[in-house]
């Protein structure tokens, strides 16, 4: 099985409904992607994860 090579993943919620799903490689990618998103993102609904980032970290980034 092939390892995925992206790093960041982005689950969002349009305004009408709708529900996106990508993956960007770098931080470049994810920028320029919710630059070009943003009028149709519910920002309060946008998760990005970091699948790169270290697993104590995780713990205290989350929302309660």
């Amino acid at each position: 099985m092939r390892k995925s090579s992206c790093r960041f993943i982005v689950n969002a919620v349009g305004k009408g409904g709708q529900t996106y799903l990508t993956h960007c490689q770098d931080k470049h990618e994810l920028k320029k992607w919710l630059a070009e998103h943003q009028d149709d993102l519910l920002m309060n609904e946008l998760k990005i994860i970091d699948r790169k980032m270290h697993p104590l970290l995780k713990l205290f980034s989350r929302k309660i």
